[in-house]
């Protein structure tokens, strides 16, 4: 099987990974990728946000399976023009992947479905805002509703900062999404998805805030851990349950099906899991963890997803132990990254590639903020997460950056999630 990933983040990087030990896969591309994507494939390039382009690329490669990675090819109908082009791919619709494109079309099929989620409201006139932030808080969440790269979020016990926020979004001229505030610890599930059919993967934990200790602004993500420790048997089948499939079977009544990864954000509240977001995905860092663990080769579930045959798929093999992943981030990063900056120790094993590029003189070096996601595996959480850091240690980029804390509270036991239902 021939397979084109479309993106160039450590995301990608992990699947291409997982894809390369593959016995049934027999050619690996990447477009545009990035310098560790291109040690595992074929390097392409296109535009991924251009359907016509990468659906003439799949063609033009003769590629049998094409797996996009990121929202904005997903969320621009790259997967609609790949399969009109009779080539299989592993990714929502355009409509589809509105359920994280558009918040408010996420809130109304979560509505619909009777799937729990925060209260929320959208302001798209600056003259309301006041009113409707009087109606939140002292916590407030304010989002823009559109995608943002997990960047266009801002969570504040200040006033003005929630209307700062609010307003910038408003002066750009995008609507803003005003939710109430969830407590509990948060949760990342993958689901394979195929129309009104749902196989979870591993749960994971991931770390939205660029500092230690949750402080800062939020990012792209600076770390996640799977599986986890403290989670209560039988979460994975009452998220499945309460959440996921009431939205598969609310998209697929919509005559809006979905066909690829449904990534559920959640909050593990005292009444259960509540929906944050939904991402129509591969999540980002959470894939690098989660694929880590998974011993069926990934081209199985990928294509009996894109072939419309997920309900044969035999049950998901895993590994035993746990995976942390720890983002090095660039200077200046999640503001205008510092960019050009040579890398040296990111050769290792485990040392996954999204910011970067090969020089004319043949050194890596820093192309974006999120730079390395680097993956440690062990017995258990506390081992995988010595692991990550004994690798980081080995990475070198001037003026870079690392959260020391990924893991670290549900290693020493710091995570628990409410028992109620």
């Amino acid at each position: 099987m021939r397979i084109l990933v479309i993106g160039s983040g450590a995301r990608e990087h992990a699947l291409l990974l997982a894809l390369s030990h593959d016995p049934e896969v027999t050619g690996l591309a990447c477009a545009p990728g990035n310098a560790g994507t291109a040690t595992l494939a074929e390097t392409l390039g296109v535009d991924p946000g251009d359907p016509d382009a990468v659906a003439a690329l799949a063609r033009r490669w003769n590629a049998d399976l094409v797996v996009v990675g990121p929202e904005v090819p997903l969320v621009a109908g790259v997967a609609d023009a790949v399969r009109a082009a009779g080539v299989l791919c592993f990714g929502p619709s355009r409509a589809a992947a509105a359920i994280e494109g558009s918040k408010a079309f996420a809130k109304d099929v979560m509505a619909s479905a009777g799937v729990p989620t925060a209260h929320s409201e959208i302001v798209d006139n600056p003259a309301h805002l006041d009113a409707a932030l009087a109606r939140f808080g002292p916590t407030w969440v304010v989002k823009d509703d559109g995608l943002a790269a997990g960047k266009g979020v801002v969570v504040t016990s200040d006033l003005d900062t929630a209307r700062a926020h609010a307003m910038t979004l408003l002066d750009d001229g995008h609507p803003v999404l005003l939710e109430s505030f969830l407590d509990g610890p948060e949760a990342s599930l993958f689901c394979l998805v195929d129309g009104t059919t749902v196989v979870p993967l591993l749960p994971a934990q991931d770390f939205k805030r660029v500092g230690d200790g949750d402080s800062g602004p939020n990012t792209g993500g600076m770390g996640a851990y799977a599986p986890l420790p403290w989670a209560e048997p039988g979460l994975v089948d009452d998220i499945v349950e309460r959440v996921v499939r009431p939205t598969a079977e609310e998209l697929d009544r919509r005559g809006t099906p979905f066909s690829g990864l449904l990534y559920a954000g959640l909050a593990l509240t005292s009444t259960g899991p509540q929906v944050i977001e939904f991402n129509c995905r591969f999540g980002d860092p959470e894939t690098q963890v989660v694929l880590a663990l998974l011993r069926t080769p990934l081209s199985r579930p990928l294509n009996a997803v894109a072939s419309g045959r997920l309900a044969e798929l035999p049950p998901l093999e895993w590994s035993d132990g746990a995976a942390v992943t720890v983002v090095v981030a660039a200077e200046g990063y999640p503001g205008r990254p510092r960019t050009g900056d040579v890398i040296s120790g990111g050769e290792g094993d485990g040392v996954l590639h999204a910011g970067t590029r090969r020089r004319d003189d043949g050194a890596v070096v820093s192309s974006g903020g999120r730079v390395l996601s680097v993956v440690g595996t062990g017995p258990d959480l506390d081992a995988a997460r010595e692991d990550a850091y004994e690798r980081v240690a080995l990475v070198h980029l001037t003026g870079s950056h690392h959260r020391s804390d990924i893991a670290l509270r549900a290693v020493k036991g710091e995570v628990t999630a409410p028992r109620g239902r």
